[in-house]
């Protein structure tokens, strides 16, 4: 356990973070598998979530522009 405030406050924030990230994650995931056998609905629900995490830093952007592409290609 840290000893300093401030350190103890960065694993708190840290904490919450990794709660958060795993959640977003996951609805990403649950996004993506939906979306692959999904109408065109669930096909941009899936691009707007990808999108959100690639700005917010939850996956790189190539790998978002990855998938969006691999979404695209099923769609033709």
């Amino acid at each position: 356990m840290p000893n300093l405030a401030s350190a103890k406050k960065h694993m708190r924030k840290s904490r919450a973070a990794a709660v958060r990230n795993r959640a977003q994650k996951s609805a990403l995931r649950t996004a993506l598998k939906r979306a692959s056998a999904g109408n065109a609905e669930e096909r941009l629900a899936a691009v707007k979530l990808l999108d959100r995490a690639a700005r917010k830093g939850l996956i790189h952007r190539n790998a978002a522009a990855r998938h969006k592409s691999k979404l695209a290609k099923a769609t033709k």
